[in-house]
């Protein structure tokens, strides 16, 4: 699983999992990627210059036990309109616990940890993904503009509804929202008390 592309997406609140779920089929989506644990980590150096730049490391674990597997992502700065659209480079790895530890000896620092379970389909011209995060459950739409467009509108969301903000500005706008001081958006914990 070695890359560069340029990814464009965009998440939706998911108010009916099984709604979506029953609809799929019908629309030409197939089980692409079976319901899978994602521990993500997230890394900058210790000015903070990767946040202030928009760049994100992200260190990925899927999967558990014996089955699971380790991705390394960059990703630069997005252009947000109706959509998202960044470079991403990704690549897996064999062993992530050495790698994190690498990456700390070259300077770097877990500075956010979040967790979600990932399911995918695809029509085999983009990608839906469903995940279930401990702050609610999203759709992402992962493809050209247009197919996400037109899929959004085939599932009855308007782009009024399109959400270009990651997970981790997502979960900030949940703790402000709930007056609670940001952690990790993890499982395990209160979503009132993250």
């Amino acid at each position: 699983m070695a890359g560069t592309q340029t990814e464009t997406e965009i998440k939706l609140a998911l108010e009916d999992r099984e709604s979506l779920l029953s609809r799929l089929p019908a629309l030409g989506f197939r089980l692409s990627a079976p319901r899978q644990f994602e521990a993500n980590t997230i890394y900058d150096l210790p000015t903070g210059i990767m946040r202030q730049e928009g760049r994100i490391l992200r260190l990925r674990q899927t999967g558990e036990g014996s089955s699971s597997r380790w991705i390394l992502t960059y990703k630069g700065p997005a252009t947000t309109g109706k959509h998202k659209s960044r470079e991403e480079l990704e690549t897996g790895v064999g062993d992530g616990s050495l790698l994190a530890q690498m990456l700390e000896r070259l300077g770097y620092r877990a500075t956010f940890r979040y967790e979600k379970y990932r399911t995918e389909y695809t029509d085999g011209e983009g990608v839906l993904t469903v995940d279930e995060t401990p702050i609610g459950e999203y759709m992402e739409l992962e493809g050209g503009a247009e197919w996400i467009d037109r899929q959004a509108a085939a599932l009855g969301y308007q782009e009024s509804q399109y959400i270009t903000r990651s997970y981790g500005g997502l979960y900030l706008d949940h703790c402000e929202k709930g007056h609670v001081t940001p952690g990790h958006m993890v499982f395990g914990q209160s979503p009132d008390a993250p």
